[in-house]
Order: structure tokens, then sequence, then C-alpha cells
């Protein structure tokens, strides 16, 4: 039973991770307790498509895309530079969905203790 909710986590939110960090998630999720079930399946991991969607719509200059993700500190930035002139803003159309991925990473290590 514990290996078949494990095999339905990961199919179901394998695109919220990066491909290096799933073993890890698999391996997290197989000691946990069932506790901690219901707050892992409970995460609001945010979507990698969502983030760069925004991002090149018009949110990237305006600091939106890491604001989504949770990167405040760098969304305060991007606001006040207009996107570093634009030019940190083409720089994340290709580093958002990683900096996303890494950021459910986060969450999921941050939800389990």
């Amino acid at each position: 039973m514990e290996s078949q909710k494990v095999d339905l986590f990961m199919i179901s939110n394998a695109k919220y991770f990066e491909s290096y960090h799933l073993a890890e998630v698999r391996v997290k999720l197989l000691e946990l307790d069932d506790e901690k079930w219901p707050v892992i399946q409970s995460l609001q991991l945010k979507d990698p498509t969502t983030s760069l969607i925004i991002s090149i719509v018009g949110g990237g200059t305006l600091g939106i895309d890491r604001f989504y993700i949770g990167d405040t500190g760098l969304g305060i930035g991007k606001l006040l530079t207009c996107g570093g002139i634009g030019i940190w803003t083409i720089v994340d159309w290709f580093l958002i969905m990683g900096a996303t991925r890494n950021k459910n990473m986060e969450m999921f290590l941050n939800a389990l203790y």
C-alpha cells in the first residue's frame, strides 16, 4: 500500500521537480510516516510552465514570475530595475522553470520537518 501511494504521488507530481530530484523525493516518501502524508499531499506546488508563461507574457519585467514562485527579493529587484532593463527578463525565460522546480523541492523538504 505504501509503495502505491508513493508511485501515485510520483506520477502526478513529477513535473514539479527536476529529474535529478526525483530519486531523492521517492526515498523521502518511502521513509515518510503516515501522519505526514496529508501535509505532503496538500502542498501547493508551483507549475513550472505557468511561471514561464507569466514570465513571457509580461510579468517578467515586473518580477511577477519571481513573486509567483516565492522569490520575493528577486521579484523586488526585477520590479525596481524593470527586469534589469530587459536583460534579466530574457535570461529568466531560460531559468525560471528550473528555479520553480528547485523552489518546489525546497518546499517539499521543508514540509518533511
